[in-house]
């Protein structure tokens, strides 16, 4: 199977796997290469897969993963890949961390610019 990961911004992992291991809402499920096509929403969780490396783990925000035929397709806001398990905890906090402030910054930008937009409405009346 291939494994396609989407970020808004990039496309985070595309390689073959031999099984792949997430969680839904209604608990955690196995793909295998003969499984039938299958869409699921995904919760905010640890995703494993197995390929000829060995098995990886990705952390992922909620999102969609779609199987078609050969392919798992699976899209997400935010996801971190790592080999051990172990130290996932710390990867995410130190990622997420990152995003959380940037988009705080994004979020501050943006209230000033409509605080300045509606000031120079109410300055034209």
């Amino acid at each position: 199977m291939r494994l396609k990961v989407f970020l808004p911004t990039r496309i985070l992992l595309n390689q073959e796997v031999t099984k792949i291991v997430a969680e839904a809402e209604n608990g955690s499920f196995c793909l295998l290469p003969k499984h039938i096509d299958f869409v699921a929403a995904l919760v905010p969780g640890i995703v494993s897969f197995d390929s000829d490396e060995g098995e990886e783990y990705l952390a992922v925000d909620e999102g969609v993963l779609v199987k078609r035929s050969s392919e798992v397709r699976v899209s997400t806001r935010r996801a971190v890949r790592s080999r051990d398990l172990g130290k996932m905890k710390q990867i995410v906090k130190q990622e997420f961390m990152i995003l959380d402030e940037k988009e705080k910054k994004t979020r501050s930008v943006l209230a000033k610019l409509e605080a300045d937009f509606a000031r120079s409405l109410f300055e034209k009346m």
